[in-house]
């Protein structure tokens, strides 16, 4: 009644002792509330994963650049040396005359030594020591086929490779001025009036199909150069063919990737033929796959290239300044964009990136415009990059799953708990101990989440995607729900209090059970299977951290004593309360199959 309301109010010990309690209450319930875990959860995750990442070949300088490779929707990936081993080798010259020839000694005499001028004096790379430094991969390919020799002629010019008119050339004076060409042989073709037969002989070129000719090593993923010598007409020399073979653990990589649903686009200086040998040789190009020269590209308008980029495979003859225009134009249709280089043009691209992935053996130009180095310079390295990505972000799903759930358990039996008659179900020092279950070492046990296989199934998630998806809420209210009934049933319902010798040993029980239903709740929400169990033995760190807290949790059951509000129970009472805690997992079965069969809108967490 009021008198009785007024007498309260009026009456200064009572009510400071209830609003201590008030007060202590809402710090309980603030403490529990707030994930404070979280960002150590997040910083341990990514931290832990970069550890492994470093043991698979992946170096990842911006730990950011982790979670997001899981996110990706298309990759832009080199060609040499990422999907090839990057060990050029000369294999073959072949005249125009259509002779073959496997070593440079089976050329006859003449044309020997134009093949061997040409090459030694056209280059950037050069022989010391009986070693062929500098230059490029090419340079040093071409110069392995020929004797080794040194330069007896003085060179007067040189002008260098460039990516857009795709030639060297340099002039000797041999008596007379002669400038020797190389490169694609779309350019130098034109360029000649004349051929070199087998014989060294100057020819006039006349329709001889060098073009079908040229068609035929390329269609078989070989690279073409052609050489030819400007000596008063510019006469055709020959072609250089150059393999590259493909890493076999590429293809398994590119598998992995477009299981993962995302789009592979392969960049290559390569012509059309040899570019779509190799992408079929890597199981690259589907049926409906689009391949585009440079030249076709720059042809294109951005809004037609962008109805293009959901099925482009393939760049041949690309030039730096389009790396960087797909990744534009791919992040303008929300894409999450990743991209692979090596050179010092390569880096606007990295930098512009969602992810720049640069290699190992590339330019620190690059290495520091990327998020991640692949040290092996190795596609199979980029997948697994993607796969850490997502386990990542399935990391911090199961740790807020497991929080969150936790979470409204406590705050449940905190709010509920004084208005059925226990003031103080789980003491401040209690809650406490549940605080550090919860955030730190729940953190902990979830931030060595191992990266399972079937994370490549998935779509990848979109760049507005929630963080906290349907089937988490799903789990957090059903398993936080019957977390909290089980608990206020167990505190109301006498039955469960007849089993118990006194109030101390049941309120000791209480704390207990709470602990064992959050214990089997970490298992519940590390896999959307049936089995809790799957994949268990990956994470060592986990089983440790559930056996730590199972161990310290009977430590304070038996020797807590009045600062825990425990006293030891007898073998039959801690096996009633192990009981009540198993419930969580039928439930939980239940809860799975049923969302499974009945939500189509079923994510994984």
């Amino acid at each position: 009644d009021i008198n009785k309301i007024i007498n309260t109010i009026t009456n200064f010990r009572e009510m400071m002792g209830y609003i201590l309690y008030a007060l202590t209450l809402s710090v309980t319930i603030i403490v529990v509330a707030v994930p404070e875990g979280l960002p150590m959860m997040i910083t341990l995750v990514l931290s832990s994963n970069m550890k492994r990442m470093l043991k698979n070949n992946v170096l990842v300088r911006k730990l950011v650049g982790i979670e997001t490779s899981g996110s990706l929707n298309i990759l832009f990936t080199d060609k040499t040396g990422t999907l090839t081993n990057g060990k050029l080798k000369a294999i073959k010259f072949v005249s125009i005359d259509k002779h073959e020839y496997n070593e440079i000694n089976e050329l006859k005499s003449k044309l020997k030594d134009l093949v061997e001028d040409s090459i030694i004096y056209n280059t950037t790379s050069e022989y010391n020591n009986g070693l062929i430094i500098g230059g490029n991969m090419t340079d040093r390919a071409l110069l392995s086929f020929i004797n080794p020799k040194k330069r007896v002629y003085e060179i007067l010019n040189t002008i260098s490779f460039d990516s857009k008119k795709k030639y060297m050339e340099t002039t000797i004076n041999k008596d007379r001025n002669i400038t020797f060409i190389k490169g694609a042989p779309e350019k130098i073709i034109p360029m000649c009036t004349h051929y070199y037969n087998e014989y060294g002989l100057k020819k006039l070129l006349i329709n001889n199909n060098v073009d079908d000719l040229i068609k035929k090593y390329t269609k078989n993923g070989m690279r073409v150069i052609a050489l030819a010598i400007k000596d008063g007409t510019t006469a055709l020399l020959g072609i250089m063919l150059i393999k590259d073979e493909i890493r076999k653990e590429a293809i398994e990589g590119i598998k992995m990737v477009k299981k993962a649903s995302i789009n592979i686009v392969m960049i290559t200086g390569d012509n059309v033929d040899t570019a779509k040998s190799i992408g079929n040789d890597l199981n690259l190009l589907d049926d409906d796959s689009i391949i585009l020269t440079s030249d076709q590209m720059n042809q294109l308008t951005d809004e037609e290239l962008k109805k293009t980029i959901p099925k482009l495979s393939i760049v041949a003859r690309a030039l730096p300044s389009d790396k960087s225009r797909l990744v534009k134009l791919a992040q303008e249709l929300n894409l999450v964009v990743g991209m692979t280089g090596d050179g010092v043009n390569d880096a606007p691209a990295l930098k512009k990136a969602d992810v720049g992935f640069s290699m190992g053996s590339g330019t620190e130009v690059a290495k520091e415009a990327s998020d991640i180095v692949i040290l092996d310079d190795n596609f199979l390295s980029i997948s697994k990059s993607i796969l850490f990505g997502r386990t990542i972000f399935k990391s911090i799903r199961k740790f807020i799953i497991f929080q969150l759930t936790v979470n409204m358990c406590a705050i449940s039996l905190s709010i509920i708990g004084p208005f059925i008659g226990v003031e103080t179900p789980i003491t401040v020092i209690q809650m406490l101990w549940i605080n550090m279950v919860m955030d730190t070492l729940a953190g902990l046990a979830f931030s060595f989440e191992p990266p399972i296989d079937e994370y490549m199934e998935e779509l990848p998630k979109k760049k507005n995607e929630k963080i906290v998806n349907n089937y988490m809420i799903n789990e957090i209210l059903v398993l936080g729900a019957y977390s909290s009934i089980l608990c206020i049933i167990f505190l109301k319902y006498p039955m469960f209090q007849n089993f118990f010798r006194n109030n101390e040993y049941f309120m000791t029980a209480f704390f207990g059970l709470f602990i064992f239903i959050s214990l089997i709740n970490a298992f519940n929400a590390r896999t959307e299977r049936i089995n809790i169990l799957a994949n268990i033995l990956k994470n060592k760190m986990f089983i440790f951290i559930i056996l730590l807290i199972t161990i310290v949790q009977l430590i304070l059951i038996y020797c807590g004593g009045e600062l825990f509000r425990t006293t030891g129970l007898s073998i039959s009472e801690l096996l009633i309360i192990i009981i009540l805690a198993l419930t969580v997992i039928p439930i939980d079965w239940m809860r799975k199959y049923i969302y499974k069969n009945l939500n189509k809108m079923y994510v994984t967490p």
